[in-house]
């Protein structure tokens, strides 16, 4: 059985011990051994979680499993109709079992609890992220194709994807 938890400050070592699980197994196939370690590191050493949820107001979620922490997910509001799913991510493990779609479900019905109208939801993913077909089937769209620099050189070449949600 999944469930969910609001994180709070005190969850960033569980965000980076959770993604230090995921990240290889996500992108070491598409990815550069040096970009993932430069993009490891800049998104999930502790401070810059703790910037992420502070200054730049990033609401974290935990997932569980059965009482284990086993994904999370981050939302950022872009603008008054329109969010991204900054994050969201499941232990490799678990793909298939459903996880996924309980992710982007409980991010839904959040965000639907503090907007009281019609919305987006907008999230990145790479190009040649296989989970591109899991995101369709859960009714986002190919919105826009960007290549993103990250920093040290190194691009993100995503589809922005989107979701129109009524509420």
């Amino acid at each position: 059985m999944f469930s969910i938890r609001k994180a709070t400050t005190d969850d960033c070592l569980l965000i980076r011990n959770l993604a230090s699980q995921i990240w290889e197994p996500t992108y070491g196939s598409i990815l550069s051994r040096e970009q993932l370690d430069y993009m490891f590191e800049m998104m999930y050493a502790p401070e810059s979680i703790l910037n992420q949820m502070d200054e730049l107001h990033h609401e974290f979620f935990i997932i569980y499993k059965d009482g284990e922490p086993s994904g999370y997910l981050s939302i950022e509001t872009v603008e008054k109709d329109l969010y991204e799913f900054q994050k969201i991510y499941s232990l490799p493990s678990l793909h298939g079992s459903g996880i996924g779609r309980f992710i982007i479900e409980q991010g839904v019905a959040y965000l639907k609890t503090i907007h009281p109208g019609p919305f987006t939801v907008e999230l990145n993913v790479n190009r040649e992220n296989p989970a591109i077909g899991f995101y369709k089937h859960m009714g986002f769209h190919e919105h826009a194709t960007r290549d993103f620099h990250i920093g040290n050189g190194y691009y993100m070449n995503d589809y922005i994807m989107r979701m129109e949600v009524a509420n």
